[in-house]
């Protein structure tokens, strides 16, 4: 906002002359030109008129106003950037519909501009024919939000281990957008380029991903940040991982686990990948698998155990990006090992519990004879033999 002094009074009072010896037709045109041209000179102390700087976002409204701090009843005028009459008192000599009058009071001159686009920037003059007239400007600011939020990426799947490229475009905004990266709720670091382009600004930022599969179905988000903006401007894509199988192996029997001569076995072998593994095989490890092992998809089953059954065995898994397995070792016990280990156990337990019982035993016999020699303490005194 600025302020200045117009022409002075005997200058506007000789054009006005001027303009009222002039044809009616141009009588009004000269009168407006007389209140809209002038060279400006620095303002003294006595300046009244005031005005402030509005900021606004595309499409909405602005509102400018001219204010009279100490009124004598003059009169206010507003001009546009081209200095062109917007507002002479009440009347509009301009065509624009988008300025409409609030108020015009001796004190104030309060306009609004409906559906202000990026043309309408610029300052805006307020002037006020006092002796020496004077005159203030309101600069208006037009904040235009992002058209277009793109976000591309490099590879719709991608393989664990792999950097890819992603990209975001926040376009035509005013200023500059700010461009913010998450993967998930994790904030990442990109880089960013500007293009400018007839006051429009167009924002490219790039982000480098380093993929794995713990990442495969989250989401890459960018997100913008613009004072035209309220809340979260954002786009996101879902990351696709592909990465090679994991493989476990799982004993489905004997529930127990210990492994007996006679006994059965059957493992089951789990495998996850992105793509699914097709095909799940067992191998046994440096030796042929037992013939009367039976193989069974994911699950191996082996009856009848015996010792020459001991060794490692694999259960394997591979898709498109890689292989993997997973091992089990065998060993079958003898067939009385798990009875003679509960027999133990059992003569342990017994033994225990006739130690316990003897040596409660003792403690009652104990607390009986305490307590009878407490009684009969004094009767043994009185009857004993005195010796002289």
């Amino acid at each position: 906002m600025a302020s200045a002094v117009l022409p002075s009074g005997s200058q506007c009072a000789a054009a006005a002359a001027v303009a009222a010896a002039a044809p009616p037709g141009l009588r009004l045109r000269l009168l407006l030109l007389l209140l809209s041209a002038a060279a400006l000179i620095p303002t003294g102390n006595g300046q009244n008129l005031f005005t402030k700087d509005v900021t606004v976002i595309e499409g909405e409204v602005a509102t400018i106003s001219c204010q009279v701090n100490k009124s004598d009843d003059s009169v206010i005028q507003l001009l546009n950037p081209n200095r062109q009459t917007i507002y002479f008192r009440d009347f509009r000599p301009l065509k624009d519909s988008r300025f409409q009058l609030l108020n015009f009071s001796s004190s104030e001159l309060k306009v609004s501009l409906t559906n202000v686009s990026i043309s309408d920037e610029g300052r805006y003059f307020c002037q006020l024919y006092t002796d020496p007239p004077q005159e203030s400007y309101t600069t208006i600011t037009v904040l235009v939000p992002p058209r277009n939020l793109m976000i591309d990426i490099q590879k719709d799947t991608a393989v664990e281990g792999e950097e890819i490229e992603v990209n975001c475009t926040a376009m035509a905004s005013k200023p500059a957008t700010t461009i913010r990266w998450f993967k998930g709720n994790k904030e990442l670091k990109g880089k960013s380029e500007v293009e400018e382009w007839s006051d429009m600004y167009t924002v490219t930022s790039q982000l480098m991903l380093k993929v794995h599969k713990e990442d495969d179905g989250v989401p890459v988000i960018c997100q913008v940040e613009h004072p035209a903006v309220t809340g979260n401007l954002q786009t996101q894509r879902y990351l696709e991982v592909q990465y090679k199988p994991q493989v476990h192996i799982q004993m489905t029997y004997p529930l127990q686990g210990l492994t007996r001569e006679g006994d059965s076995l059957e493992l089951t072998c789990e495998a996850i990948g992105k793509p699914q593994p097709v095909m799940v095989t067992w191998v046994r490890v440096d030796d042929e698998m037992p013939q009367h092992a039976v193989l069974s998809g994911p699950n191996l089953f082996i009856n009848n155990l015996n010792k020459t059954d001991n060794g490692t065995y694999r259960c394997e898994a591979s898709n498109t990006v890689g292989k993997a397995h997973s091992d089990y070792m065998l060993y079958v016990y003898d067939s009385r090992a798990g009875e003679e280990g509960s027999i133990r156990a059992v003569d342990h337990a017994v033994i225990g519990g006739v130690v316990a019982v003897v040596v409660f035993a003792m403690l009652c016999l104990l607390i009986i004879l305490g307590r009878y020699f407490a009684r009969h303490k004094g009767l043994f005194s009185l009857t004993s033999p005195r010796i002289k």
